[in-house]
């Protein structure tokens, strides 16, 4: 039976896992890192520990196996993580040099910690909140995403948050499918502002 629910300390070890995991364009991404914690340094652990409230767990007999993290207000978090998370990895890791088209992946998620992108000024005014969600392979196509994202919807429209916006990787055919078919819709971003790797989607509350 699986079950979803806030999360809890115990379980961030599991979320830097289930980060490396799907860090691959939703595809395992251990072959890539040196340092299996980068990528859960970045988009779950923070949240987990700066606001627990806002992460959502799927878990059955076997353990914890997917989770959503998010923000409400997204600039009020970028400038938490800046005065309570940055600081302390910053001095574990050192910021890469030398050119950056050489540099490996743990390289490229470490300047990501010292030089972390901002989301955009366009973006957060229409969909303050921002999210993250990841599941294991064990765990997809059985309806666990649409629960969590559901869960944390309805948290989020209880709170009085108008809308969301989230960042999938282009190469992640799986997840763009997934967003496209649960009421996000693609944000174009002015010139200068566009990546080209990633398809920014947003969904008014």
């Amino acid at each position: 039976m699986v079950s979803i629910r806030t999360v809890r300390p115990e379980d961030i070890d599991q979320l830097y896992a289930i980060s490396l995991l799907t860090g691959d364009a939703g595809k395992d991404a251990t072959p890539l890192h040196r340092d299996g914690r980068l990528i859960g340094h970045i988009y779950s652990a923070p949240y987990a520990t700066l606001h627990p409230e806002l992460v959502f767990v799927a878990e059955d007999n076997e353990g914890v196996f997917g989770y959503i993290s998010g923000a409400f207000d997204t600039v009020a978090f970028e400038e938490r993580l800046e005065r309570e998370w940055w600081p302390d990895l910053r001095r574990r890791y050192a910021d890469p040099a030398g050119d950056p088209a050489l540099w490996d992946a743990d390289q490229k998620r470490i300047a990501a910690i010292h030089h972390p992108k901002r989301a955009p000024a366009v973006l957060i005014e229409r969909f303050p909140a921002h999210i993250h969600m990841n599941l294991l392979p064990r765990a997809q196509g059985k309806g666990i995403g649409t629960a969590l994202l559901d869960r944390w919807i309805e948290n989020a429209r209880a709170n009085g948050v108008k809308g969301i916006h989230l960042g999938a990787n282009i190469g992640n055919h799986g997840g763009i499918r997934f967003w496209s078919s649960r009421g996000f819709v693609p944000v174009e971003l002015p010139p200068g502002l566009a990546s080209e790797t990633t398809v920014w989607f947003g969904q008014s509350l």
